[in-house]
């Protein structure tokens, strides 16, 4: 007795061993020849109406099929963490929480067609990120917004047939082929399959993208059914994808103002491009690595155009680069590149500490020379230019490097020999200063055109090959410069990328001239051609206009003393007419019957007077009619 006791204990512990079934489920252990295998669970009763929470937890593959379940909750299947197939079917299911698909790290489907769902969690899809499959077909979903984009990019295989999609985003269709800018490939791994029939499409250029892939063959992006049709517009309704050509919608086009500039260092920089399409296009700026640039404005000055401009202040050399000018409506995207490229090196001069009485003399030692390529100063340092429309420079000259030999050692060894001939140094450096600067002569402007002027110089007592240096700014601008580096020999110099119709100063700075010394002249730049072409164009309008109005004005006279004319001619005519028009009329009337007068005598002339005249020609002859009734006679119409 006690045997059979421990033998039935047994049986109990290692029925508890095994992993426990639902009640209402059916679970099935697929096992392999090497000990391993998969469990999958089938939950299909029709009286179920909540998802089981005491699945097996090495389910692989659950399957919950024509049940009532009509809702997933939080977290329904976290315990589940070797599960790969979740099908949810043909249930009644209207709810599914965000967090209902928790801790699924390595879910590879999941089916939740047949049911009645009308907004889906798609942010819940983070929570499975080797999700493949996802099928919600036969739903109510209305809408997939632009949210669910970065949970979509990994689906291979998507279906969102037979619910109530009327649109789909553009953006969405830029995540496959070809709208994203993949190399065409004919690797069956990466193909997409897509399940977007049965529903009601309302085709307008927000979908074009749709249309124009239900269009293309040989592509990564398969549709399960090719013969997708418009449900709306009217005008539309009922007529295939394939047949479809959609009005006012047009990809965008971008053309941009440069392809390639060359900008010196410190300088402002520009960059426009314009772009057109139907919708009008957004237009953006990004740099090389994809970044956006922010300090852009832009404008649509009308219906399908817009423009953008991008400006770079003080550019540096880590502002060298492409910039693509990007331009996107729903029908598409464009973009035009950009390459700027800086030159020059700008390099400021910090002048040494103000010697003392004890270091005056050996002071004289300085010497000033050009600047090179790799300078060899210590006491130079490299700046950034202020960010003005040209290089911003020092008074004097543009770039200059100051060498020294003065170093403490030096001072202590340079006393003993200052003694008499430090008075002698100075003043042959001054008279050198005083030389150079009036070594150079007959400054002047030659040539002036609307943005360039040619300097010439006579200079005498000067090397041909002796530095000089030409500082240009507009009038009492002192702040903003422009430098141009040229020697003695030379004898001119082109001065380019002035403005019109201003006036400037240019200075010619020799090496070693003394402060304020240096030769300037003041000269005007020509008014812009196209301008005087404008106002000859206005002069011309204005002399034509002027010759029709005075035109128009002799002509009014000329018919107003036409008429004033013609009236006292018309007068003149009446009082003729009264005179000649009028003949002697006579009028007829009945002669008074006498006994002794000739029966055949009935009718008797009489002379008319002015005023009978004048009723005999108002009157009609209807209007004159007579009639005479006797008591023998008819009646009788005198005309």
């Amino acid at each position: 007795m006690r045997r059979l006791l421990y033998v039935h204990v047994l049986v109990c512990c290692l029925g508890m061993a095994h992993p426990f079934c639902p009640s209402q489920c059916t679970c099935v252990f697929h096992g392999r020849t090497d000990g391993t295998g998969s469990r999958s669970v089938l939950c299909n009763d029709p009286d179920m109406s909540d998802v089981p929470v005491n699945v097996p937890v090495d389910t692989v593959k659950l399957r919950i099929e024509k049940t009532m379940v009509r809702r997933i909750p939080t977290e329904a299947f976290y315990y589940l963490v070797d599960l790969r197939y979740l099908w949810i079917t043909y249930n009644s299911v209207s709810s599914v929480d965000t967090a209902s698909f928790y801790n699924l790290k390595v879910l590879h489907e999941l089916r939740l067609d047949g049911n009645m769902i009308s907004v889906f969690p798609w942010e819940s899809l983070k929570e499975m990120p080797r999700l493949k499959t996802l099928d919600l077909h036969n739903n109510r979903i209305t809408n997939v917004p632009n949210e669910a984009i970065p949970y979509l990019l990994n689906i291979t295989y998507l279906d969102l047939s037979s619910n109530k999609l009327a649109t789909l985003s553009s953006d969405l269709m830029d995540i496959w082929p070809p709208f994203n800018g993949a190399p065409i490939s004919t690797n069956v791994s990466q193909k997409v399959v897509l399940g977007l029939q049965d529903n009601p499409w309302f085709c307008d250029c927000k979908i074009s993208k749709l249309i124009e892939l239900s269009k293309m063959s040989g592509t990564l992006v398969v549709l399960m059914d090719l013969l997708l049709a418009c449900s709306g517009p009217e005008n539309l309704a009922g007529v295939s994808f394939q047949r479809v050509e959609l009005d006012n919608c047009v990809k965008p086009s971008v053309m941009t103002s440069a392809t390639k500039i060359t900008s010196p260092l410190g300088s402002n920089v520009l960059l426009r491009c314009d772009a057109t399409g139907f919708p009008t296009p957004t237009l953006y700026w990004t740099k090389s690595d994809g970044s956006l640039v922010n300090n852009t404005v832009q404008e649509s000055p009308g219906e399908g155009v817009r423009w953008s401009i991008m400006s770079l202040h003080g550019i540096l050399h880590k502002d060298a680069g492409n910039y693509s000018c990007k331009a996107k409506n729903v029908a598409g995207n464009a973009e035009a590149a950009i390459s700027i490229s800086v030159a020059g090196a700008i390099s400021t001069t910090i002048l040494p500490p103000r010697p003392s009485i004890e270091t005056e003399q050996t002071s004289q030692s300085t010497t000033f020379t050009p600047t090179t390529d790799t300078p060899t100063s210590p006491i130079t340092a490299s700046t950034a230019l202020p960010r003005t429309s040209t290089a911003v420079v020092p008074k004097k000259t543009k770039a200059t490097t100051v060498s020294t030999s003065l170093q403490k050692g030096s001072l202590k060894q340079a006393k003993p020999q200052q003694g008499g001939n430090g008075r002698k140094l100075a003043a042959d450096e001054k008279s050198k200063k005083s030389d150079a600067s009036q070594s150079v002569k007959d400054l002047k402007i030659v040539e002036e055109t609307a943005d360039t002027a040619v300097l010439l110089w006579t200079a005498d007592g000067l090397p041909n090959d002796a530095p000089l240096t030409v500082v240009y700014s507009p009038y009492d601008e002192d702040d903003i410069k422009g430098t141009l580096e040229t020697n003695a020999g030379r004898g001119k110099v082109l001065l380019e990328g002035l403005s019109s119709g201003m006036r400037y100063s240019v200075c010619l700075v020799a090496t070693g001239s003394a402060a304020g010394k240096d030769p300037c002249i003041d000269f005007y730049t020509l008014a812009n051609v196209e301008d005087g072409g404008q106002s000859t164009f206005f002069i011309i309008i204005s002399g034509i206009a002027c010759a029709l109005v005075v035109s128009l004005i002799a002509l009014l006279v000329y018919k107003i003393l036409a008429l004033f004319c013609k009236g006292q001619s018309t007068a003149l005519d009446e009082e003729e007419l009264e005179k000649d028009s009028y003949v002697k009329f006579e009028t007829l009337s009945m002669k008074q019957r006498t006994l002794n007068s000739h029966p055949t005598e009935f009718w008797a002339k009489r002379a008319t007077n002015e005023s009978e005249q004048m009723l005999l020609c108002s009157r009609s002859s209807i209007d004159s009619q007579m009639t005479y009734k006797s008591d023998s006679f008819r009646s009788e119409y005198l005309c």
